[in-house]
């Protein structure tokens, strides 16, 4: 880090003077009111063991699930800090373009309203907007799923795709998340929200998404261990593939998309055949509400 600023993620944004770096986790959170987690998911777990007995709002804006246990990362806040509330902020929200105060809204999510209203106050700014839910679970599953979905979008670049395959992989991928969701006990509307399309979005066409960039690499002939290897930045979606794959075969929900995804990066599948495998699909009704009533003219009265 050179003249205040973080060279490496955020190169050419300057550290406000007031920030002050501690090697020493316990000490840097004693004082504190809230804190804020901001690391891997892999590493979630084991940082939030070295924070202590930790009383008042954790924020983290963390995009992950833990693949062993299933739990997103408030999940991991309720079972290692007992006295801690848990907070989620999510959102469409790049780093760059929220550090260089180009306009962007979030949307915090908690069980505990008290808390979701401080960490708004806390946020809000006039370049950025914090909105509020209580469906904690939706918003970290939309915040999770979405970079399993924006790989899918990236290799469709990769292998020269454009807008109307996009726009197809968007449409199903929101399908795909929300379906996933609701089983897991989520709200269907959240995955229409910030969280959900929103984050979705901004992740899938962004070229500043690290999964989306991901999934480029790949869709070029790139191979996935050695893309990983080389990245200099997390990418989430690759280890919650693995995570969402198995919360899909748990639930019984059909993933299509993820499956795929899973199948390419942890199963070794070619690019090609993934794409064959989502192409060749049998043909479908696009929501289950109109399956339901063509079934029931079908039938005819009395049968239904």
């Amino acid at each position: 880090m050179g003249d205040r600023e973080n060279e490496r993620y955020l190169a050419g944004v300057a550290l406000p003077k007031s920030l002050q770096a501690d090697a020493d986790l316990q000490s840097a959170c004693c004082d504190a009111e809230i804190l804020v987690v901001a690391v891997p998911s892999k590493g979630f777990r084991d940082v939030l063991r070295q924070v202590g007995d930790f009383v008042g709002s954790v924020v983290t804006v963390t995009k992950g699930i833990e693949y062993d246990s299933g739990l997103t990362m408030s999940g991991l806040l309720e079972a290692e800090l007992k006295a801690a509330v848990p907070v989620t902020l999510s959102g469409p929200t790049i780093a760059r373009e929220v550090a260089m105060g180009m306009p962007a809204a979030g949307v915090a999510a908690s069980n505990d309203t008290n808390a979701v209203f401080q960490v708004q106050q806390l946020f809000h700014r006039p370049t950025f907007r914090v909105y509020s839910s209580t469906d904690v679970l939706g918003v970290e599953l939309g915040g999770a799923l979405k970079n399993v979905i924006a790989i899918a979008a990236g290799v469709g670049d990769g292998l020269g795709f454009g807008d109307n395959s996009k726009a197809a992989l968007l449409t199903r991928g929101v399908a795909e998340i929300r379906r996933l969701g609701v089983a897991a006990g989520a709200k269907a509307e959240t995955f229409t929200g910030l969280s959900g399309l929103g984050d979705l979005t901004v992740t899938c066409f962004s070229p500043l998404s690290r999964n989306r960039t991901f999934g480029e690499h790949l869709g070029r002939g790139g191979d996935a261990g050695e893309i990983l290897a080389a990245s200099r930045s997390v990418v989430e979606g690759a280890p919650t593939s693995r995570s969402a794959h198995q919360l899909a075969r748990r639930l019984g929900v059909r993933t299509p998309i993820i499956d795929e995804v899973y199948a390419m990066l942890h199963q070794g599948k070619l690019v090609k055949a993934a794409l064959q495998s989502l192409l060749s699909r049998e043909t479908k009704y696009e929501d289950w509400t109109t399956w339901a009533l063509a079934w029931c003219a079908q039938a005819g009265p009395g049968n239904h």
